[in-house]
């Protein structure tokens, strides 16, 4: 059974960073595009970013330049780098894993919290 955890959430101030990383268990990782959302409070969730399992990425415009996804397949695991943090950056993060030769199998992990305030 495919399982996505996610880790690395907390508390930081304005202009802070943080890294999140997302761990797969019972799949093939180089067979997954990884991706991050989020949901902030009375807010629709949002896709951030995604990283393929070529390395190729894209980012939300409000994230460019401040975000970086990577991932080690090695490890199992995907990364979200997040600098200059801002307080409007403050919601659940989501990891997603989705099949690349399979568009309904997709895999959701529980959330972490990221809140940035002073």
């Amino acid at each position: 059974q495919v399982q996505v955890v996610e880790s690395g959430g907390g508390l930081v101030q304005p202009g802070g960073s943080l890294r999140l990383s997302c761990i797969l268990s019972g799949g093939i990782f180089n067979m997954y595009s990884m991706s991050w959302y989020r949901q902030a409070p009375g807010k629709h969730r949002e896709l951030i970013t995604t990283v393929n399992s070529r390395d190729i990425t894209n980012y939300r415009d409000s994230v460019k330049g401040r975000f970086t996804t990577s991932r080690d397949n090695a490890k199992n695991t995907a990364y979200l780098q997040m600098n200059s943090l801002k307080p409007e950056d403050t919601a659940v993060y989501y990891c997603t894993a989705a099949r690349e030769d399979r568009l309904d199998m997709t895999y959701w992990g529980q959330g972490t919290q990221v809140t940035v305030s002073s």
